[in-house]
C-alpha cells in the first residue's frame, strides 16, 4: 500500500513537471520569445497560457513591454562658441521589435548602455551647432532649447528602432549645469547682458517720458490759450454790455445817472478813517453843498 502511494505521487510530480514545462503564462506586461536550442522560433506580443515543447528544447524570453524611463548620468559637452556645459538628460522607451532586441541586447541593463551611447552622441552633435545662449540667455526669443531636444529627440529614435527593435518617445532635458570654473565668467556675462537691457529700457523710458511732457506742456499751453481768449472776450463782451446799459441809462435820465455814479464815488473812496480836503468849487463836493451832482 505504501509503495502504491509514492508510485502515485511521484507519478503526479511528474505529470505537472512536464505541464510545468510545457505550458506557460505571458501577462499584458509581458512580450515573449520562445526559443528552440537558444534560436527564436515564436514571438508572442498577446497575453494568455500558451505551450510549449518542453526544457531544454524550447524556452521562454520574457521582456517588459511597458513604458521605461531611463535617466543617464549629466555628462559635458561644448557648445559652437567653445564653452562648457553640463547636461542632464532623460527618455522614455519601449521595446518596439522584440526579436531584434534579443539578437541585439538581449536584456534591459544592455539596452540602456546602448541608450546612453545614442544619447551622448546625438547630444553632442547639436550643442556643438549651437552657442550657449541658445541654452542659457535672458532672452526667450534666443532659446532652441525644445528645437535641440526634438533633433536629439529624432537621431536617437531613429538608431535605436534601426539597431536595437527600441522605440524612443521622447528625449527631455532634466537639468543645464556649467562647469564649476566656467561659472563666474558666464554669469559675468548674464550681469552684463541684464544692465544693458536695463539701461535700454531706461533710456526708452525716458525718451517716452519726454515725449509725454512735452505732449502735456504742448495741451498745456493750448488750454491756457484758449482759455485766455475766452476770458478776453468774455471780458469785452461784459464790457460792451456795461457800457450799453451806462448809455441807455444816461439818455433816459442824465440827473438820475451822475447822482448814481457819484454816489458809487463816494461809495469807493469815503469811509469813517478817510480824511478828503477839496476846494469849494469841486464837481465832487456839488451833491454835498448844493444837493446836485
Amino acid at each position: 500500500m505504501g509503495r502504491k502511494w509514492i508510485s502515485l505521487i511521484l507519478g503526479i510530480g511528474v505529470v505537472f513537471l512536464i505541464v510545468n514545462s510545457v505550458l506557460f503564462q505571458v501577462s499584458e506586461t509581458e512580450l515573449a520569445i520562445v526559443t528552440q536550442f537558444g534560436r527564436p522560433v515564436r514571438v508572442i506580443r498577446d497575453a494568455g497560457l500558451r505551450a510549449k515543447l518542453p526544457a531544454p528544447i524550447q524556452s521562454v524570453k520574457r521582456f517588459d513591454r511597458r513604458l521605461l524611463v531611463f535617466d543617464p548620468k549629466p555628462a559635458e559637452f561644448l557648445t559652437s562658441d567653445k564653452k562648457n556645459v553640463i547636461v542632464d538628460a532623460y527618455l522614455g522607451w519601449r521595446i518596439q521589435d522584440p526579436l531584434k532586441f534579443l539578437e541585439s541586447v538581449k536584456e534591459r541593463s544592455v539596452a540602456e548602455l546602448f541608450l546612453a551611447d545614442l544619447v551622448y552622441a546625438a547630444l553632442g552633435a547639436e550643442t556643438g551647432n549651437y552657442p550657449l545662449s541658445a541654452l542659457v540667455s535672458i532672452v526667450s526669443d534666443s532659446l532652441r532649447v525644445e528645437q535641440i531636444m526634438a533633433r536629439v529627440t529624432e537621431s536617437c529614435r531613429r538608431s535605436a528602432g534601426e539597431e536595437y527593435g527600441i522605440e524612443i518617445l521622447e528625449v527631455r532635458m532634466k537639468r543645464l549645469n556649467l562647469p564649476d570654473q566656467n561659472k563666474e565668467s558666464v554669469f559675468d556675462r548674464m550681469r552684463a547682458e541684464r544692465e544693458r537691457m536695463a539701461k535700454k529700457y531706461r533710456s526708452e523710458g525716458e525718451e517716452e517720458a519726454t515725449k509725454i511732457r512735452a505732449e502735456t506742456d504742448k495741451e498745456t499751453r493750448t488750454l491756457l490759450a484758449e482759455a485766455y481768449r475766452q476770458s478776453q472776450q468774455i471780458l469785452g463782451e461784459g464790457d460792451a454790455g456795461a457800457a450799453r446799459i451806462y448809455a441807455s441809462a444816461y439818455s433816459r435820465d442824465p440827473e438820475f445817472y451822475r447822482l448814481v455814479r457819484t454816489l458809487e464815488s463816494y461809495r469807493k473812496f469815503l469811509d469813517e478813517k478817510t480824511t478828503v480836503v477839496l476846494s469849494t468849487d469841486s464837481e465832487l463836493l456839488n451833491l454835498l453843498v448844493e444837493g446836485r451832482p
